[in-house]
């Protein structure tokens, strides 16, 4: 579960997914395009455990959290008691993490706790479909330490039945979508969410649209085409993003 041998603070690395397999895929990559060791970090899997009560920020440098197959936009009566759990632990957390521009980077489902916690609705008008898609960045986006120099447009991996419906309150778009407006957003100097997963690659994705084939993300006929299809393009700028993060919280 936890890795730690490094004399320097962690980054902690929050899971949601409650199958082994994507649990761990999802992990290794990123530590391999953040460029981390596995004794750079501090791994818990909160689909188990939640978030527990006592955790301290000052014993980490930097925040990840990776995505997973709960929607804030299901009904409240409809969801189990670990996403409940889960929901009420993060608005816990971030209300530490916002307050104190505390280093973070939610990607997907991390992007909507965020969204959520700062008082954005999320739904299912800009679902998008398991892909590879291209995006903007946006003049504010440009000024980004995490994405200067980029150009005006990337590509992405992503795949997501809800988002957030508009910019949250007080945040700043960096990357906006064709189908999906807000893809990337960063409040204060230091927290950010995207909507795509910088941890994603070909490899990666096909694990997931064998896992997820049958949780609404598409027709589980469309299996075998989606797999061909995010292999035809690569996204080095997204996984920058993340190699990027980890360089500049990593302590």
């Amino acid at each position: 579960m936890a890795q730690r041998k490094s004399k320097h603070k962690p980054v902690l690395i929050l899971q949601l997914r409650p199958e082994d397999a994507t649990s761990d895929s999802e992990y290794r990559c990123f530590l391999k395009y953040a460029q981390l060791q596995a004794e750079d970090t501090y791994r818990i899997r909160i689909e188990n455990t939640g978030i527990s009560n006592d955790l301290a920020l000052d014993d980490y440098c930097a925040i990840i959290v990776g995505g997973s197959p709960f929607d804030i936009s299901t009904p409240e009566d409809s969801k189990t008691s670990i996403q409940k759990k889960i929901e009420a632990d993060f608005s816990r957390l971030l209300e530490q993490v916002v307050t104190t521009d505390f280093p973070f980077l939610g990607a997907c489902s991390g992007n909507g706790l965020l969204g959520s916690y700062l008082g954005t609705s999320i739904s299912t008008k800009f679902s998008e479909a398991v892909g590879c898609a291209t995006l903007e960045i946006t003049e504010s986006g440009k000024q980004d330490v995490l994405l200067a120099g980029f150009p005006e447009r990337i590509d992405v991996l992503l795949g997501h039945k809800e988002a957030c419906d508009t910019t949250p309150q007080g945040a700043t778009l960096l990357m906006a979508g064709s189908n999906c407006p807000v893809q990337m957003f960063r409040v204060g100097e230091n927290v950010y969410a995207t909507q795509f997963h910088p941890e994603g690659d070909a490899e990666e994705f096909i694990l997931r649209i064998d896992t997820y084939r049958n949780h609404g993300y598409f027709k589980p006929h469309e299996a075998e085409a989606l797999k061909q299809s995010v292999c035809t393009k690569h996204t080095p700028y997204a996984q920058e993003i993340l190699r990027r993060f980890a360089a500049r919280y990593t302590c």
